[in-house]
């Protein structure tokens, strides 16, 4: 074989094996390419205590609890499953019942995550294009909807 026969297939080969690393790690990136999941999304993953995630929905009415030391409870929402949320810290401004958040952080239990970070939405005509779908299919959204201020 010449040399540059030799190069050519040492060539070859150290490409096929970055596509085959590459194919292998996109495909175990896969399911966490979402930006977050919905909570009827996570009941039906079944997804394991521990994982670390990003939760979307809305915080339910009258389930909001404080606590002395910083401390809030709340309800996340999709209309059809409800996922309870533990935070420690300041919450963002436009954080109140009825809006649509985003909540990361790692679930502790099926039907329970201690979020780290909660992201608000920036005004009332904004929410999560998988939110107003999973709304929509059970009829609970309505165009032009707004939430009330407080």
């Amino acid at each position: 074989m010449t040399r540059r026969g030799r190069r050519l297939s040492l060539i070859t080969v150290a490409l096929a094996v970055v596509g085959v690393a590459a194919g292998l790690s996109l495909y175990a990136l896969s399911d966490s390419i979402v930006f977050f999941y919905s909570p009827s999304e996570l009941v039906q993953k079944a997804v394991a205590p521990g994982a670390r995630l990003r939760i979307g929905g809305l915080v339910k009415t009258g389930s909001v609890m404080k606590s002395a030391d910083q401390t809030v409870a709340f309800i996340l929402t999709d209309g059809a499953h409800d996922l309870k949320v533990s935070y420690q810290g300041l919450l963002p401004d436009l954080f109140r019942e009825g809006q649509g958040v985003v909540a990361e952080g790692v679930l502790t239990a099926p039907g329970r995550m201690h979020a780290e970070t909660i992201l608000a939405k920036h005004d009332e005509r904004y929410m999560p294009r998988e939110l107003v779908e999973a709304l929509k299919k059970q009829g609970r959204w309505q165009e032009g909807e707004a939430v009330a201020k407080p």
